[in-house]
């Protein structure tokens, strides 16, 4: 198939285009007087009237800047001779373009950024046809978004396109001083599905489960639940660790993580696909943040007991010493449990084991009148000492 031309836009008989740092000369016309009664203006960076320039039939005018570009007119006994608008402008970017569709409903967008923000003059065409047809293709105006630095182009699709039946999507971006056409696109309607990121992430402690976190959200606004549904990802971390540990095939909008870590905050994201896995994932989620619930009576201080102090593997598992808010003065645990970003992904709803407080001796625990060590003389009669917690087992 030939490809589309691109050239540059076409010039007015009064228009002159310099490259920057180029130069260029201005000519005032045949029908001009002679060169010392010649004066040339210019309206650019000039007061009310204009700015003058040197006289002369022609003016020349050394390594244009983009600046320099505006009217410049020549004059002579006191009436304008000729007035001449200089372009300075480069050819424009070879544009790089990527389709996408926020849902089954939506128009198709193209788009494609620039390195620099293009001459005023710029324009930017865009046509989509059918593969292998001889049918006229549809063409489509692009506008240029300064905030973003992209030329975006809507296309709008007729009822009843196969969205699986590919597409040759063509540009053309071109100025004053040349054309540029970027590489034909190859498309279907379901592979440039990308949805946008699920709203309204929010994650809640779940009283009396504290390694447990509820995160919900919403469908993008963008997408009609009514034609397709949405599968969602979830990714989580606790805010000590760079490594996400991520859950797929979510197809509710709620989910339970049952491994959190106790007591520290932790950062969810979500992210979304068509169901059936066409198109692309949308982009993640703003991050929302969760801390586990916390027993009050965990954080209530004991005796003269420091609030730091060393575990087997320090604090998460990393060879650190507990901080004090993360820290349980008033309650000991049996075992030292290893705690460390989950790798890979899994299944929703898998979890670890809770782990088992030791408590104060009751009379129905089996060990609680059996000391370990005999003393060496009765002990004295007193209150009871709390100081080795681990020899005795929970009885509640």
């Amino acid at each position: 198939v030939p490809r589309r031309p691109c050239g540059p836009v076409g010039l007015s008989q009064d228009t002159v285009l310099g490259r920057p740092g180029a130069n260029v000369t201005l000519t005032c016309g045949a029908e001009g007087p002679l060169n010392g009664s010649v004066a040339w203006r210019t309206e650019k960076r000039a007061p009310a009237g204009g700015r003058l320039l040197p006289g002369g039939h022609t003016l020349l005018l050394q390594r244009l800047q983009v600046e320099d570009a505006g009217l410049y007119s020549c004059h002579a006994g006191g009436r304008t001779l000729r007035t001449l608008r200089l372009l300075v402008e480069e050819p424009p970017e070879t544009p790089h373009v990527s389709c996408y569709r926020r849902s089954h409903d939506k128009d198709v967008l193209c788009e494609w950024r620039l390195r620099a923000k293009p001459s005023p003059g710029t324009r930017a065409m865009l046509w989509v046809k059918r593969r292998f047809t001889v049918e006229n293709a549809t063409e489509q105006r692009c506008r240029f978004f300064s905030k973003a630095q992209k030329f975006v182009c809507r296309v709008k699709v007729p009822p009843g396109v196969d969205d699986n039946k590919p597409l040759v999507v063509s540009t053309c971006v071109r100025n004053a001083a040349g054309g540029s056409a970027g590489e034909d696109k190859i498309i279907t309607l379901s592979s440039i599905l990308k949805p946008d990121p699920p709203l309204n992430v929010t994650v809640e402690a779940l009283e009396k489960a504290p390694q447990r976190l509820r995160v919900t959200w919403t469908y993008p606004s963008s997408w009609d639940p009514r034609f397709y549904w949405l599968r969602f990802q979830v990714r989580y971390r606790p805010e000590p660790t760079p490594t996400f540990t991520e859950v797929d095939q979510v197809t509710r909008t709620w989910l339970d993580i049952r491994d959190a870590w106790r007591g520290t905050r932790h950062l969810v994201q979500v992210r979304a696909q068509e169901e059936f896995g066409h198109g692309a994932w949308s982009e993640w989620s703003h991050e929302a943040v969760g801390t586990p619930w916390t027993d009050p009576r965990d954080v209530t201080e004991m005796g003269p007991y420091s609030s730091q102090f060393p575990t087997e593997d320090g604090a998460y598992g990393y060879g650190a010493t507990l901080p004090p808010e993360a820290a349980l003065p008033s309650r000991r645990y049996k075992q030292t449990w290893r705690l460390g970003a989950r790798r890979g992904a899994k299944p929703a709803g898998e979890g670890q084991h809770a782990l088992v407080p030791l408590g104060p001796p009751s009379p129905s625990s089996p060990l609680s009148a059996t000391p370990l060590l005999p003393p060496a003389t009765p002990p004295a009669p007193g209150p009871l000492h709390v100081t080795n917690l681990d020899y005795f087992f929970s009885g509640k």
